[in-house]
């Protein structure tokens, strides 16, 4: 097969590209799951120990150290507020920001399926996603055990957490492939998304509430992709609360954009990865 021939690049080939290739994905998802604790004695439990230790630190650190109070929309007046807050930040954050810092070293660490065999390519970013994605969904496992062990009730509003995550998951799988095709051509891409990634994180409602920014600044905080993802994540999960479901429509519909525009550029710049590889 001729690497340099076009690929197809429209939104149904996109769509037929996840169809098709479903079980290769999952089981190479599977072993990049499996292959990040191969060797470890506790094995794929370090999945959920690790954020539960993470939590429990948050928890001594922010609420018993430094006595944080997230502000007036904290659930209760508990010690426990400012951690749980936090939490939820800090797993929509590290989806986008893990994925792609990952994102522009895929084609570079799997050159043999570049050269050597007919694999598409294409997939590899789905994977990387469906691999952070997975360590997600335990983080947030724990989240809601540790939010019903510290205030005794669960809201039933997190059922539009999967809801809130999915235009996030089309954003950042878009970008993913964007980056995934420039850290080919342009290898500081890597070290530059790493500072970027630090940046956004600052730069979005993590560690503090948007409410306490001035008015002038609370724009370039909400220009950042994650923050609407963020607010509306802890909107069902911790204050109870309809998301806002127009807003989220309104995200979809551009992260599906980026999403389609991500697999386009990917797929019309392959062909020009064996040459640079």
């Amino acid at each position: 097969m001729n690497p340099h021939i076009d690929k197809p690049t429209s939104f149904i080939s996109l769509i037929a590209t996840l169809w098709n290739n479903r079980q290769l994905i999952y089981q190479m998802v599977k072993r990049d799951i499996i292959g990040r604790y191969r060797g470890s004695f506790m094995g794929i439990f370090w999945s959920i120990i690790n954020p539960i230790f993470m939590l429990t630190v948050y928890t001594l650190v922010f609420s018993v150290v430094f006595k944080a109070r997230w502000g007036a929309g904290a659930v209760t007046d508990s010690k426990t507020d400012f951690a749980v807050i936090l939490f939820v930040g800090l797993i929509m954050h590290t989806l986008f920001a893990e994925t792609l810092g990952r994102a522009p070293t895929l084609v570079l660490a799997n050159v043999n399926y570049v050269k050597k065999v007919i694999f598409p390519l294409e997939i590899l970013s789905i994977v990387s996603l469906g691999g952070v994605l997975f360590h997600s969904m335990i983080s947030m496992l724990v989240l809601i055990c540790a939010f019903f062990i510290f205030n005794g009730y669960l809201h039933w509003t997190l059922i539009f957490t999967p809801l809130v995550m999915l235009p996030l998951i089309f954003l950042t799988l878009g970008v993913s492939w964007f980056l995934a095709s420039l850290g080919v051509f342009v290898r500081d891409v890597g070290q530059t998304i790493t500072i970027l990634m630090t940046i956004a994180m600052f730069l979005s409602p993590v560690f503090y509430p948007i409410s306490s920014l001035p008015e002038k600044v609370r724009p370039l905080i909400l220009l950042n992709p994650i923050t609407f993802i963020i607010e509306q994540a802890r909107a069902v999960l911790i204050w109870g609360k309809y998301p806002d479901f127009s807003g989220l429509a309104i995200y979809s519909v551009i992260a599906l954009c980026i999403m389609w525009l991500g697999y386009f550029w990917f797929q019309k710049t392959r062909k020009g990865f064996a040459d640079v590889l």
